[in-house]
């Protein structure tokens, strides 16, 4: 992937390691919302002690961020066409009839329900996506209506949506994911009352819910029975599939441009998807640093609580900086800070 401006702020997020990972801006978060939560208190201060080199690292951020962003079509195409032909996220990433017919053997041996017979998408492109990270940098940030204007809204892990948060995140959602973990922990694996998870599903409407099912062993059989509870409470929210085998090419491409990391998080991967099926992509909560990028006061982890995601999963700064040179080279946008009600 071609370099846009200041190729040493890779490095140095590499060498500044865990002192910048306290915030997550996405992520396969296994503490992710699904109780009640009180919005935390962002301190607006700035702070008395950055770490070392940190200020010059978010200048350098805030730099290549603050041109006038503009689409690039040339770029916009060339990146989705190698991104298309290398994962054919639009047909594969999502298990159906088509692309996985039933009996087909997966990378281990696991039984094969009910999929869908079309990709949910139905072929169509949207025009513009929203992709929304749960970043403590979204609290105060005023961005719900630009989020709930997309054509299509993308939300990671299961995230608290109501009215506590409505002004800064939103409340549509048309596709969320969810880290079988979250009901492994929280709710017994659904082995027993299951109606409080299906009060707390309700607030995605009729979203679909994105499951990683065939991802680990251990993913497989919580996941088919999120998509029976579903089922059984006559959700208008359908459980679907992530295509280990696009999720595995999805690895490599990201590999290729300069990605080494054990597992994407759910960000890229739902940016990625994104890419493929609009036209326009806008990114929102995708912030890995402990300081906001303008006043550089402390902020919480997510924007709903300060739980500490885990640390050593994802190359998040890796992540960040890639996708801040697709920004800046006009193939996605990636917004920082408050959101304009006249901005495009």
């Amino acid at each position: 992937m071609a370099s846009c401006g200041g190729s040493s702020t890779t490095i140095t997020l590499l060498c500044l390691g865990s002192l910048l990972f306290s915030v997550s801006w996405y992520l396969i978060d296994e503490q992710s919302g699904l109780a009640s939560h009180k919005p935390p208190a962002q301190r607006k201060s700035s702070p008395s002690v950055l770490c070392k080199g940190c200020r010059e690292l978010i200048d350098d951020v805030l730099k290549r961020h603050s041109q006038k962003w503009e689409k690039n079509e040339e770029n916009y195409r060339n990146f989705t066409s190698k991104l298309s032909s290398s994962c054919r996220g639009f047909e594969k990433a999502i298990i159906t009839q088509a692309n996985t017919p039933v009996g087909t053997k997966m990378v281990y041996d696991a039984e094969m329900t009910k999929t869908l017979r079309e990709h949910p998408f139905s072929n169509e492109t949207f025009d513009t996506c929203a992709v929304v990270g749960n970043g403590g940098i979204l609290a105060d940030s005023g961005c719900g209506k630009m989020i709930d204007s997309a054509q299509f809204v993308m939300r990671c892990n299961l995230p608290p949506l109501n009215e506590k948060y409505g002004k800064d995140v939103g409340a549509r959602t048309d596709l969320v994911s969810a880290n079988p973990s979250i009901f492994n922990e929280k709710y017994n694996s659904l082995s027993g009352r299951r109606r409080d998870v299906m009060e707390r599903l309700q607030s995605y409407g009729k979203s679909l819910i994105l499951l990683p099912a065939f991802s680990f062993r251990m993913n497989t059989q919580v996941s088919l029975r999120v998509a029976y509870t579903l089922e059984d409470f006559g959700s208008p929210s359908r459980a679907v599939f992530f295509n280990p085998d696009y999720l595995r090419n999805l690895s490599q491409f990201w590999n290729a441009n300069g990605l080494k990391s054990r597992r994407l998080s759910t960000g890229i991967m739902l940016a990625s998807l994104a890419l493929e099926a609009c036209s326009n992509v806008h990114l929102y909560g995708f912030w890995p640093f402990s300081n906001h990028p303008h006043g550089l006061y402390t902020l919480t982890n997510h924007y709903y609580d300060d739980t500490e995601a885990k640390r050593w999963f994802h190359a998040m700064p890796v992540e960040f900086d890639l996708l801040l040179k697709l920004h800046s080279r006009g193939v996605l946008r990636l917004h920082l800070g408050r959101c304009l009600t006249d901005e495009s």
